[in-house]
Formats: C-alpha cells, structure tokens, sequence
C-alpha cells in the first residue's frame, strides 16, 4: 500500500512596485492531518513578510474543507490588514471542494504568479 503524500511547504519572497508579497508554494495533501503544520507555516509566512500573501496551489493532490477554511482565514486576514491575496495554479481535481462551497467564485485566483503579482500592482495605481 503506498504511503500518502506529505505536506512539502516552501515560500519565497517577491518584492517590488507592489511591496514583499510572500508566494507559499504547497504540494501534498492539505486536510485535517496537515492543517496544523499549514496554519503555522502561513502564520510564520505572515509574520515574517507582511500580510500580502500568493498561495500557489499547482503541488496540491488533495484539499478538504478544513483546509479550505484555513484558505478563507489567511484571505480576511490579509487583505483586512491592508495586504493582498490570491491564489495561483488551483487545479479543479484536487480542489473540488473550492467549487462545491462556490469559494472559486469570491477568491482571487489566477493562472501564474506572474499575473497575480500584476493584479495587485494594477490595484494600486488604481485611483481611489
């Protein structure tokens, strides 16, 4: 029987016109087993860098619904902090629970880090 995957979790730190944004590039399986270790790792990510976060979803197998929320408690937290989020890379087979709750709808997500980057960039010079 094989062994399932375990959560590899690595960040790296992107600055420019927009401010450090931290991009946490997560692969494996993000449920109630690895919660934990997903909700410290974004914490310390968080505290380390600033509230901007990009989530990069391509690594992922497997997400449930309590890793969905964690999601859902780190996007409040950013942008409530002044901060952007967005997720990159989703992909529907392991993330279905994103569309069954209709989440893929309200977070901001994009194909690469690239276009997430230039999406918080294009808000900024936006006038209020």
């Amino acid at each position: 029987m094989p062994k399932p995957e375990t959560l590899s979790l690595h960040s790296t730190v992107h600055a420019g016109a927009v401010g450090g944004v931290v991009a946490v590039h997560v692969g494996g399986i993000l449920d109630a087993t690895t919660r934990e270790e997903f909700s410290g790792y974004l914490d310390s990510a968080a505290h380390d860098h600033g509230p901007s976060m990009v989530l990069d979803l391509a690594g992922v197998t497997f997400m449930d619904s309590r890793a969905l929320g964690l999601i859902v408690h780190h996007w409040q937290r950013a942008t409530g902090s002044g901060g952007d989020f967005a997720l990159v890379a989703v992909r529907y087979p392991s993330s279905k629970v994103m569309w069954v709750t209709g989440l893929s709808q309200r977070l901001p997500m994009f194909d690469t880090l690239e276009e997430a980057l230039a999406a918080f960039e294009t808000a900024r010079e936006r006038p209020e």
